[in-house]
């Protein structure tokens, strides 16, 4: 199994790419979140010139955040730095597009998109609809040695429903799955090679799992300052997810009566925030980066054990035999800014594995 790190694009996430490198890790995943973070493909071109060995993706790229040719010249342009090092991992959207207060696009608008990218990055002159027109585009001089469109790069899809996972086996695309329970992860897998079964697919799936977590020191307990900045991030992330998504106790009896109860508590905070037509501005600030000072209340110990990727080593351990016996490909942990250090914990708890 590939070991990968995940990163809420900085102007100093090359940092820990290149460190990641130095420990053998094999993938860099970068976010795109605008109004998170800065720019994706300026992080990225960062590591590739800072590095020589470790691959390099968008962990995911939003295709209304650009358009196609855009698209297709960063990652070409990518490629002629880090020429076969660079992977186009996509989604429909969740933080880039809820931050504006958008949901997911349409998987047929994402589809189209993949593909007139991909043809881009072939070479290929493509039929492009804009602004109410019709045109024939194509890179107009790739020989003349500005960009690479000779390596490849491959498509990884960030496919959480039934509906996208087929979508991701019909592409015979990379398969991004996100989340700290590893037998759901382990079902999710199954499910996605049933898809990959259903389109003849005959290639080996190459399947990524992520996470946040923390690696709990002895008698650490996992509401600690240190495993709060490291994971909490991840369980603040469903009470944002589900205060926008589900009504007052809808998920009495769905979550964990304890969940549940941090639930009902984080909508109050939620419906405190100003303006009222646009609370999503403040409840995704410091999506998976921070925790805010009025999300910190909620984040218990069992909460933490629960819904990131946190233990002791032995535990963490166990957890990733699970993937690795489901037949994952690649676990990926995000490191959270500030939180660099944990990258030698991580590696460590590899080298055991």
């Amino acid at each position: 199994m590939d070991f990968g790190i995940a990163l809420a694009t900085s102007t100093e996430s090359w940092r820990a790419v290149k460190r990641a490198e130095e420990l053998g890790f094999s993938h860099a995943w970068f976010y795109d979140t605008q109004l998170l973070n800065p720019d994706v493909f300026i992080g990225m071109t960062q590591a590739a010139m800072n590095t020589r060995r470790i691959r390099l993706g968008t962990g995911v790229l939003i295709p209304s955040n650009r358009i196609e040719p855009v698209a297709a010249n960063a990652f070409a342009t990518l490629n002629k730095i880090a020429p076969g090092r660079i992977d186009f991992g996509v989604g429909t959207g969740f933080t880039g597009r809820r931050t504006m207060g958008l949901g997911a696009i349409p998987l047929a608008r994402m589809e189209t998109y993949i593909e007139r990218v991909q043809a881009l990055l072939r070479g290929e002159t493509i039929t492009w609809d804009f602004e109410g027109e019709t045109r024939a585009i194509r890179f107009l001089n790739p020989d003349f040695g500005l960009i690479n469109i000779d390596d490849p790069i491959p498509l990884h899809v960030s496919a959480f429903g039934p509906k996208a996972r087929r979508l991701t086996a019909k592409l015979g695309a990379g398969w991004l799955n996100f989340g700290a329970d590893v037998q759901r992860a382990a079902k999710e897998l199954d499910d996605m090679r049933g898809a990959w079964r259903e389109a003849n697919r005959s290639e080996p799936l190459y399947s990524t799992q992520f996470a946040l977590g923390c690696v709990l020191r002895d008698g650490e307990p996992a509401d600690s300052p240190r495993a709060i900045a490291q994971a909490g991030p991840l369980v603040a992330v469903l009470f944002h997810n589900l205060v926008e998504t589900t009504s007052a106790g809808s998920m009495a009896g769905v979550l964990p009566e304890s969940a549940n109860a941090a639930l009902e508590q984080y909508r109050k905070v939620y419906r405190s925030y100003e303006p009222a037509d646009a609370r999503y501005l403040m409840n995704h600030r410091g999506h998976l980066m921070f925790v805010k000072p009025e999300e910190r209340p909620f984040l218990s110990a069992p909460l933490i054990e629960s819904y990131s990727f946190t233990g002791t080593a032995d535990l963490l351990l166990d957890r990733l035999r699970t993937l690795e016996s489901a037949g994952y490909s690649q676990f990926t942990i995000q490191l959270v800014e500030g939180q660099e250090s944990a990258l030698e914990d991580w590696s460590d708890l590899f080298e055991r594995l």
